[in-house]
C-alpha cells in the first residue's frame, strides 16, 4: 500500500504529528506545498483549527487534489481550543471527489501557552500506533 503525509503547519504541532506519522509509514513528511508526483493509496493530511476553520491553503490543497492519485485522505491534526478538522476537510475533500476515512486522529497543541508541551511524546506514540492501524486495515 502506497501512502503519503502531507500538512499545514504555524505553529510546528502538526509538523511533529506529520513526522511521526511519517516515521511509522517509512515515508517522508512533507508540507502542502509539495505536490503529489505518484498516485497513492492514501494520503494522510495533518492539518488544524485557525480561526475557526481550516487554514485556506488548506482548503486549496484539497481542492486541487487530482482524484485519480489519491485512493482515500486520513485526516490528523492537533489544536489547543477546538477539536477535529474532520468535518471541514471531508467536505473539500468531497468536492474534490476523495474519499475520506472516518477514522482520523487528533490530540491536543500548544498555543501561547495552553496544552504546554503537547503534543507530548505520549501523542506522538499514539499518532504512529494510529498511522499503523489504519494501513494494517
Amino acid at each position: 500500500m502506497k501512502c503519503a503525509v502531507r500538512y499545514y503547519t504555524k505553529t510546528g504541532n502538526t509538523k511533529r504529528l506529520a513526522e511521526a506519522v511519517a516515521e511509522a509509514l517509512g515515508v517522508p513528511a512533507l508540507p502542502i506545498s509539495e505536490p503529489l508526483e505518484e498516485p497513492v493509496d492514501i494520503l494522510f493530511l495533518g492539518n488544524s483549527y485557525y480561526a475557526f476553520s481550516i487554514d485556506p491553503q488548506v482548503r486549496d490543497y484539497v481542492r486541487g487534489l487530482n482524484k485519480a492519485k489519491v485512493g482515500k485522505i486520513v485526516n490528523f491534526g492537533s489544536a489547543a481550543m477546538l477539536n477535529s478538522t474532520y468535518k471541514k476537510v471531508k467536505a473539500e475533500a468531497d468536492r474534490a471527489g476523495i474519499p475520506m476515512d472516518a477514522r482520523e486522529f487528533h490530540c491536543r497543541g500548544e498555543f501561547k501557552g495552553i496544552h504546554k508541551g503537547k503534543p507530548d511524546a505520549s501523542d506522538l506514540d499514539a499518532a504512529k500506533e494510529f498511522a499503523r492501524k489504519i494501513v494494517a486495515g
